[in-house]
């Protein structure tokens, strides 16, 4: 019996793929879903609309999860837990490292379904399986090396150390914008210590998680003794999210998303004394030093403000540049954003897709006004007409701002990046830190002290601090996540492992004496 419980169907044409008329895209989006196994379950009409961002149109619909099938996946995970955390690590590896083959076989396919669905130009959508698949290969080393310490004791003839335990239901909260790879950070890692795994994606991007879903049961099927609800998908909209955060048996969520939305969940955990892996906005910045190679960081720039149509969180939003060198970046950057191709993701040479949906254009389009009104200049971040009148694409968009605002302080997830000017390192580093959100920061400079000043106790507050590359584009092997309203949680690589583990400090005493620590006497009889 297959874990995937949600059905789809294409609402437009009412058949199943290859009978009827049905669009392009669609069948595109059907024959990648048979590929991968998806449609080896019964197909029935749902609610949840899968739409694609190309070209506006609804693919299909899923059917959604009710509280009460949330609850009974829980329970199921809860009950896989208790046998999965008993199998050996280097086990649970082997079942990680298994699916990541699978995602290797299935990387075109999967790819490709992150274009349709998400709207990512093709080499972004096949780097996001990568990331993937190089989770697995890190967590299936990793699995090999869960490891406490041995601590230093003041008692004679005894040994202390600490042991790392599994920690139980990993519940997993993800974005539109990367609907695959953030899962594949948290389920890899929570996997392998020893967790079970819900899943709730965004409700923009379902059809991506059930493909997900396929693939991770095909290698539990090669794996072989696999306990039944070790990995399960919700899908539905925000009451679906809430059931998964209030569940007694979920002692972490793992949550990726607005800063809003970490307003709401981080209470509602820390009320029943959940932990929380929150990873939220980013209002990321950049300076440009007198002595900084221009030519890289134009290239820099362009991709980390640019990139995936800005709706990274990681995006570089906030720019500021040495007067000293403004005059001579800033129209080179003009040129970039004029000539960049913006359109179809699915056509060679296009660097800038759609936007998720019309909300987004239309946040984006607000945005622009409010920053004419604080006295900004806009080159670009005009619609591009593509004739598909639900699809939105725009020129990202460059503003020249006379000061950082109260628009500039607040992240719009669309492609802005505001330019500003200044004039001391210590100015800069001021503005830099002077917004709620710490995720990912860049330095572009060749003096040694300005770069160590920028990743120094006194330099950027984010989570990420670069120099000579820009804020996006995170490996896998270091810890990801940021400070102050990003949410302050750490994922993928690094010691992140840890925050999916409890961890329990053990005492020995292989002596026949009792000596207390601190020098309690406690003498009886």
């Amino acid at each position: 019996m297959t874990l995937i419980e949600r059905h789809v169907k294409n609402r437009r044409a009412r058949t199943l793929p290859g009978q009827g008329r049905m669009t392009a895209v669609a069948k595109q989006a059907f024959t990648i879903l048979e590929n991968l196994g998806v449609l080896r379950v019964r197909l029935e009409s749902g609610d949840l609309p899968a739409q694609t961002p190309i070209t506006g149109e609804v693919l299909g619909s899923v059917g959604c999860d009710t509280p009460p099938d949330a609850r009974r996946k829980i329970d199921a995970a809860h009950q896989a837990f208790l046998k999965w955390r008993n199998v050996p690590p280097p086990r649970r590896g082997e079942l990680v490292r298994l699916f990541g083959e699978e995602l290797r076989a299935a990387k075109s396919d999967l790819g490709t379904l992150v274009t349709l669905e998400a709207g990512k130009i093709v080499s972004e959508g096949l780097g996001e399986v990568q990331e993937m698949i190089d989770i697995c290969t890190y967590a299936a080393g990793l699995s090999r090396q869960l490891c406490g310490l041995t601590i230093a004791t003041e008692r004679p003839n005894h040994r202390m150390m600490e042991t790392w335990h599994p920690l139980g239901v990993t519940g997993i909260i993800s974005a539109f914008n990367f609907p695959v790879a953030v899962w594949a950070w948290n389920a890899a890692l929570a996997l392998v210590s020893g967790n079970s795994i819900v899943w709730k994606p965004s409700e923009k991007t379902p059809l991506t998680a059930l493909a997900c879903q396929a693939l991770f049961e095909r290698a539990c099927k090669r794996f072989g003794d696999v306990p039944a609800g070790l990995a399960s998908v919700l899908i539905g909209r925000k009451e679906i999210g809430e059931a998964l955060v209030d569940h007694a048996r979920v002692p972490l969520v793992s949550a990726t998303g607005s800063t809003a939305m970490g307003r709401q969940v981080a209470p509602r955990l820390a009320a029943r004394f959940a932990r929380a892996i929150l990873e939220l906005g980013g209002n990321n910045a950049a300076v440009v030093c007198p002595s900084a190679d221009l030519e890289l960081s134009v290239r820099a720039i362009a991709f980390a403000a640019m990139g995936t149509a800005g709706q990274r969180c990681t995006t570089l939003r906030r720019l500021f540049v040495h007067d000293g060198v403004y005059d001579a970046l800033v129209p080179r950057l003009k040129s970039v954003y004029s000539s960049v191709r913006v359109g179809d993701p699915r056509e060679e040479g296009t660097l800038v897709g759609p936007l998720i949906d019309g909300g987004a254009f239309h946040a984006m389009l607000h945005t622009l006004d409010e920053a004419r009104a604080d006295g900004g200049e806009v080159w670009c971040g005009e619609r591009v007409d593509t004739g598909c009148d639900d699809a939105y694409y725009v020129h990202p968009a460059l503003v020249e701002m006379p000061a950082q605002s109260a628009v500039v302080r607040r992240e719009t997830f669309a492609p802005i990046l505001y330019v500003m000017r200044y004039q001391s390192f210590e100015e800069a580093l001021r503005l830099h830190n002077d917004v709620p959100q710490g995720l990912a920061s860049s330095v572009f400079t060749n003096d040694v002290r300005e770069s160590e000043m920028f990743l120094s106790p006194s330099g950027s507050d984010c989570g990420i601090a670069n120099v000579n590359i820009g804020p996006s584009g995170a490996e896998i092997g270091g810890a990801f996540g940021g400070e102050k309203e990003t949410g302050g949680g750490r994922e993928s690589g690094s010691d992140s492992w840890k925050a999916y583990m409890r961890r329990a400090t053990n005492t020995i005493n292989y002596g026949s004496e009792l000596p207390l620590a601190q020098g309690v006497k406690f003498e009886i009889g």
